[in-house]
């Protein structure tokens, strides 16, 4: 190994490893992320909240036997758990939320992992914007607690923990990121109306700039949502949120903030269907 070189050894496996050095003046540039760091404990705090922390009071009734019909022997998934179904995901959308699941779990499945990234959007921190949301994905006998709860979490010091302005908006020069990506689903109670579905989740926050004190970082969580069938669809009746399953942290190099607003920009996102 040449003097100067940046090389970290295996653990005496010989094998060595190259950290590029950081690009100055950029907060995201070659920084690995650690999976205590305090932006990670802002992110778990953070999406707490942005997620509905309040869960309104719901009885599941009956069985779970769409659960149980998805495992193969000594508890793994068959393979058909995670192939897709070929069917129609929904028959509509309100806005740019789908709309219109089939009466069935698998129907259930696709209303949560849609519903989970809606109200995980950045579109959540405008009041306007996050009642359309709300009037769209939450059973009607439940939609004023959750309006209730929410206009509680959403102060204007709860909007400058992340960058934001005091009414929400997001300061110039800036572009505020709230993303909500399902990894997959499993059902975990089933009766006819009532189906409680856990939704596994990456999510991406922070504020992509310069100057940002508050950088996009990610975090893995799983959304568990209660839903009853209302008016021909399935709507969110209650919803609670916990920490992980986690994977080790790679050696990605972290993008630039430019980098990381482009993308936020230039890639959509999708449909979920199970």
């Amino acid at each position: 190994m040449s003097p100067g070189d940046d090389h970290e050894g295996y653990g005496g496996t010989g094998q060595t490893r190259t950290r590029y050095p950081e690009r100055p003046g950029d907060v995201y540039g070659g920084a690995r992320r650690s999976p205590r760091s305090s932006s990670r404990s802002l992110i778990t705090v953070v999406g707490v909240i942005v997620l509905l922390i309040a869960a309104i009071a719901f009885a599941n009734r009956g069985d779970d036997d769409t659960g149980s019909s998805a495992t193969g022997s000594a508890g793994q998934p068959k393979s058909s758990s995670t192939a897709p179904s070929g069917t129609k995901p929904v028959q509509g959308s309100f806005g740019a939320i789908p709309t219109g699941y089939a009466h069935d779990a698998q129907g259930a499945q696709s209303a949560a992992a849609n519903y989970a990234v809606a109200l995980g959007s950045a579109d959540m921190f405008d009041k306007a914007k996050r009642d359309a949301i709300l009037q769209t994905v939450i059973a009607p006998a439940r939609l004023d607690g959750f309006r209730s709860t929410l206009d509680k979490a959403y102060t204007p010091a709860f909007n400058k923990t992340v960058g934001l302005n005091d009414d929400g908006s997001t300061p110039a020069g800036y572009t505020f990121v709230s993303r909500t990506s399902p990894i997959g689903t499993k059902v975990t109670a089933s009766a006819q109306d009532n189906v409680t579905v856990e939704v596994w989740c990456s999510g991406l926050l922070g504020m992509a700039g310069e100057n940002s004190t508050n950088p996009v970082t990610n975090s893995w969580f799983t959304i568990t949502m209660q839903l009853e069938w209302v008016s021909g669809d399935w709507k969110v009746a209650a919803q609670s949120q916990k920490e992980g399953p986690s994977p080790v942290p790679g050696d990605d190099q972290a993008s630039s903030a430019d980098e990381m607003a482009k993308a936020v920009d230039e890639y959509g996102g999708f449909t979920y269907a199970r």
